[in-house]
């Protein structure tokens, strides 16, 4: 394969090429939505108004799934994702599925989500716009159970159980991977149940990818101890012969972090600053590149400069657009003008396309609002381009 021209040509202010998916209605909904969420105050109210409206019986779902919903998920079951998918797809970019059911305590309802994956991977292979399957362990496996395997704990014979179904839930996921040759990510987590997700995982990658990278570790470069974890980690896979997949990302849980370090009297496994989970996060993309035949990475950002680092790479390194092991995501509602940008120019691209019930993902959708208020800037970017589309298209 050849390496294609330089990615000078890419330019994430084209917003053209930005919201070419979205109709006149969608855009203006979606900067109307934007300008709500540039406002501190009402990010700050909204997720315990909506809460609250729920909690009493107030009919607010209609509006939810109207407005956050329809902008940063893809329905609310696995038939409802195809349309955006083919959707996104007609733009040169694929769809990550997940489905986002959180907060399950059951046995019932981790066999449940567990099933729900599983048909995610199996319509996968059906459907070319997806490309991969993600899943988060605590979806199919009791939190605070994961939280006492990893702090080394001793179980009851009832905890053993328990944990011994719910890495068999796990493996039944890869497994099916595997078979049908689908690949699926593994979301990191808090740190302290993470052990836990990093041991299971591993033993996954070390049994299902010899043949290519199926199962797919996450790394959150804002721990100060992540960039060593990849290193020992690829290591590790040269030696017993398995590729590692990972999903290379700064981090979600920051505050929640350093909160309970605090509170609990441990040092925080957060880094010193913003500069060094930069700093790390290009060093853990440059090193999975320098070993591209053993990795398969996908670069999980927002962030436009770590963007282009990363399409500068490939063309230094002679390595083409479209490699197989090289795969930049976005999530479905966020960053459009990276996503449409890199898909026009013929990189490999994903949109994480979350799925479920309406009620049951309002944590995924809160979380998303206080993303787009806490990373600095990241509204007022979103809305900045928005305007930018809507004076172009001659909508303002």
């Amino acid at each position: 394969m050849e390496a294609q021209p330089n990615p000078s040509r890419l330019d994430f202010s084209n917003t053209e090429f930005a919201f070419s998916y979205q109709s006149d209605r969608d855009l203006k909904r979606t900067h109307r939505l934007f300008r709500m969420m540039d406002s501190p105050f009402l990010s700050r109210l909204g997720p315990p108004f909506v809460s609250f409206c729920l909690k009493i019986g107030l009919p607010v779902q209609g509006i939810i799934r109207k407005t956050i919903f329809d902008v940063f998920c893809g329905g609310t079951s696995l038939p409802d994702t195809q349309r955006k998918s083919e959707e996104l797809y007609r733009f040169g970019v694929s769809t990550i599925l997940d489905y986002s059911v959180e907060g399950e305590k059951s046995e019932k309802g981790f066999e449940e989500t567990a099933a729900e994956i599983i048909r995610t991977i199996e319509y996968n292979q059906k459907n070319e716009p997806v490309a991969f399957s993600a899943m988060k362990v605590s979806g199919i496996a009791d939190f605070d159970l994961l939280a006492k395997i990893s702090s080394g704990e001793t179980l009851s014979e009832g905890e053993k159980a328990a944990s011994n179904r719910a890495f068999e839930r796990f493996n039944a996921i890869c497994k099916r991977a595997h078979e049908l040759r689908e690949p699926v990510f593994v979301d990191a987590e808090e740190s302290w149940i993470q052990p836990t997700i990093d041991h299971w995982t591993e033993e996954m990658m070390a049994t299902y990818n010899h043949e290519a990278p199926l199962v797919y570790t996450t790394t959150q470069m804002y721990r100060h101890d992540r960039l060593e974890y990849l290193k020992a980690l690829v290591a590790k896979g040269k030696n017993k012969g398995f590729m590692v997949g990972v999903k290379v990302v700064r981090g979600a849980y920051l505050e929640k972090e350093n909160e309970r370090a605090k509170s609990m009297g441990y040092p925080t496994p957060m880094q010193p600053d913003k500069g060094s989970t930069d700093r790390d996060y290009d060093l853990a993309i440059a090193f999975c590149m320098a070993n591209i035949e053993r990795v398969a990475v996908c670069a999980g950002t927002h962030n436009a400069e770590s963007s282009l680092k990363l399409a500068a790479l490939m063309h230094q390194l002679g390595i083409p657009n479209n490699h197989p092991h090289v795969v930049f995501a976005q999530l479905l509602g966020m960053s459009d003008n990276i996503s449409f940008n890199l898909g026009h120019h013929g990189y490999r691209v994903a949109k994480y396309l979350p799925y479920g019930p309406v009620k049951a993902v309002l944590p995924y959708l809160f979380r998303r609002a206080a993303e787009n208020t806490s990373i600095a800037g990241q509204s007022s970017r979103e809305l900045q381009l928005l305007k930018a589309e809507m004076k172009r298209r001659k909508l303002a």
